[in-house]
């Protein structure tokens, strides 16, 4: 039988369709439970969402990068962005991260957002089937990156400074092995909290000890807006850390632009793992991006600035308006940084399943702390997460006030 001839007993029913088989891989990768699973968001069209670690539309560089675009056009640049580019990055670019961060320009990976450095980090050093410790509790979407390498997880708590190094070590010293550790030192998600300057330290001192990778997560780095910085020196001065950034929250999430700090020995091996992926990040992208960080001396951090006034504000009329409608309902620690809130509810016989259903009725939406847990030894089931960045003082008002109503209706359950 020709090739046309199995083609038509195909369509006439005649001949065999087999079915195609998904690979082992995309088979096992697991649906949304609770974080990100639509089925429990509010169905009321004017539901107030604190969903999303979303930056403001307004803080966005909308007609910089309108008039970026204008400047590379006119200088002939057009052509060369519509190209390809090196699979490490525009040279400019990097230099300029490097420049930044304090370190060498070949350290360099420029990657199409964080979660792609994630996946490129864990796809390079984990082996199948090892353990990675991750916080307890933790950025879910994660867990879905290690899923690539169908890893087990070692749960490390979380606590107001950041992950638990001390529990880390106790579990190393009983025999413990691990092929990484993962954390939000920044501004930690969910948690809101920051790795002290001595748990970095320590942290770093375990990895070079036993042998593991850090992969220091650190997409709200630049958003503080109070308290003192707690230091990237550390991590970028061992052999041992991995260092993941993105655009995505200071110049938007639609740029898809990142990019890693390796170890010198690391670089050659991902750019060799990303050669055979997605080449290199949009070249397009990142000459609008190139353009306006090299042509307008301080404009980034001018840009940073406005911003973390707008978010210092919203956090506090967040905070102000839980603490006046809802007054001992929680246990609140105000952000110093970042898009979110971790308050803990004070009454323990309030339901949370109960209150998160009447507000959704209410229509106003978050994330339910149990979602973030990795395992036991958390208070993440008492918490909820709230997230401020891209509401409005009004919106911002009116969500509480729901809340508020959804309180009241889950105590009287």
């Amino acid at each position: 039988m020709t090739a046309t001839e199995l083609v038509r007993g195909r369509a006439a029913g005649t001949g065999p369709a087999e079915p195609l088989t998904l690979s082992t891989l995309a088979a096992a990768l697991t649906a949304p439970r609770g974080f990100g699973d639509q089925s429990l968001l509010s169905p009321r069209p004017d539901s107030i969402r604190l969903l999303g670690g979303i930056p403001d539309p307004g803080a966005l560089p909308v007609d910089e990068l309108r008039d970026a675009l204008g400047e590379v056009w006119d200088a002939g640049g057009g052509v060369a962005s519509l190209q390809y580019s090196g699979t490490q990055g525009l040279a400019g670019l990097r230099e300029w991260t490097a420049e930044r961060e304090g370190v060498d320009a070949s350290r360099v990976v420029i990657t199409s957002g964080g979660l792609h450095g994630l996946s490129l980090t864990v796809q390079a050093l984990v082996e199948r089937g090892a353990t990675v410790a991750v916080d307890n509790p933790v950025f879910p979407i994660f867990l879905r990156v290690l899923e690539l390498v169908d890893a087990r997880t070692l749960p490390v708590p979380v606590e107001a400074d950041g992950l638990d190094v001390a529990h880390l070590a106790r579990r190393l010293a009983d025999g413990e092995r691990v092929a990484a550790v993962y954390t939000v030192p920044d501004f930690h998600n969910p948690t809101q909290g920051t790795l002290s300057a001595d748990k970095r330290a320590a942290l770093v001192a375990l990895a070079e000890r036993y042998g593991f990778v850090v992969i220091a997560d650190d997409p709200y780095r630049e958003l503080r807006f109070a308290g003192v910085d707690q230091g990237r020196r550390t991590f970028f001065d061992s052999e041992h850390v991995v260092h993941v950034n993105t655009f995505t929250k200071t110049l938007g999430p639609g740029l898809r632009l990142g990019w890693l700090v390796l170890p010198e020995s690391l670089v050659t091996p991902v750019v060799r793992l990303r050669n055979r992926q997605d080449s290199h990040s949009s070249t397009f992208v990142q000459t609008l991006v190139e353009h306006l960080l090299l042509s307008r001396a301080g404009w980034f951090d001018d840009t940073l600035a406005r911003a973390n006034a707008l978010y210092e504000h919203r956090a506090r009329v967040l905070v102000d308006e839980l603490e006046d409608q809802l007054p001992g309902a929680f246990e609140i620690t105000a952000p110093e940084g970042g898009f979110f809130l971790w308050p803990r509810l004070v009454d323990d016989s309030v339901d949370t399943h109960e209150l998160h259903r009447h507000a959704t009725a209410e229509g106003v939406d978050y994330q339910q702390g149990e979602f973030f847990a990795t395992g036991p030894g958390t208070d993440s089931a008492r918490r909820l997460r709230l997230a401020y960045g891209d509401r409005t003082d009004a919106e911002l008002r009116a969500a509480v006030g729901r809340l508020s109503v959804a309180y009241r209706a889950a105590t009287r359950v």
